[in-house]
Formats: structure tokens, sequence, C-alpha cells
């Protein structure tokens, strides 16, 4: 899409939090005006959409807009936050097994920006199935390079909560 496109897709992605729950309909609107603009099979449109149903709360509804996309082909860097966006809905509708599919090839997937949201929020769909000490080695392990000291004894810790004698 166009750069003028990515800005207003922007721009009304800032002014989100300027619209109050009662006009969640609003911005809602605002984002399909602008995927109205793309061409039927664009699967940029479906992902702002689903963003937009996602961010409104409504995460039933954002899950088929996400596989939609993805399913479309969506790629690159949005399309990585699809799978991030799409496990944390399946999660929020009690399906975190399928958040745990669908994020877990994302640990070896190419280092970005995303690789701690990618393990947040697999962490979150890992407690939902119980599985606490899993999701809590991947929190700390995407903790340990960002604290100021002990980086070396929060990785060994992470790793030692999933150590097959652990």
């Amino acid at each position: 899409m166009n750069q003028d496109w990515e800005d207003r897709v922007a721009a009304a992605w800032a002014r989100f939090d300027d619209y109050g729950e009662d006009e969640a309909p609003a911005f809602r609107a605002v984002i399909d005006a602008l995927a109205a603009e793309l061409p039927a099979d664009s699967p940029l449109g479906l992902f702002e959409r689903a963003c937009a149903w996602d961010s409104t709360g409504h995460s039933d509804r954002a899950v088929p807009l996400y596989r939609e996309a993805l399913g479309r082909r969506l790629s690159g860097y949005r399309g990585r936050r699809a799978r991030i966006q799409l496990a944390s809905s399946l999660r929020n509708t009690g399906r975190a097994a399928e958040g745990v599919e669908l994020l877990t090839p994302e640990l070896d997937a190419p280092s970005d920006e995303l690789d701690d949201a990618v393990r947040a929020c697999l962490a979150l769909c890992l407690s939902s199935l119980g599985r606490d000490r899993e999701g809590l080695s991947l929190v700390l392990g995407a903790l340990a390079p960002h604290l100021p000291r002990y980086q070396r004894s929060m990785a060994n810790y992470a790793r030692l909560l999933v150590a097959p004698d652990a």
C-alpha cells in the first residue's frame, strides 16, 4: 500500500485512546473506511479490521479476520503481529492450545522487536493451560537481557524451570 494510506492508518491508531468505550463503533468505522480503500483481496484491510475489533474488546470477531488475513499471505512484520494477536484472541476465547500451536514456531523465527511479545503471549497461553513453569521460563528468558544486572542468573533460572530434571 502507499505511504499516504499507511500514514492515515497510523494516525487513526494514534488517536485510538481518544475514543471512549462507547465510541468503539466509531473507531471501527474509521478503520473499516481505510480498509475499504484497499483491493478486495488485500490481507492488510482484514488485519486492520481484526486489530480494531480486538482492541475494542471483541476477540471473537477478530479471530476469523486474523485467520483470513494470514490465509491471504499476510507476511513480514504485520504477519508476525497477526500471529501474536491471533494467539492472544484465541486465548481470550478459550482456545489457548491453538495459541500455543500458532506461536511456538515463532520462537525460531528471525529475531525482531516482536520477540518479547511472542514470548509474553505464548507464556499467557501456556499459563491458561496450566503450564505455568514453561510460561514463567519464557518470560524470565525474555526479561533477562533487559536487566541492568543478573542477566546470566535469570537466563539460567529460566532454563532450569523447564529442564528435564527440574
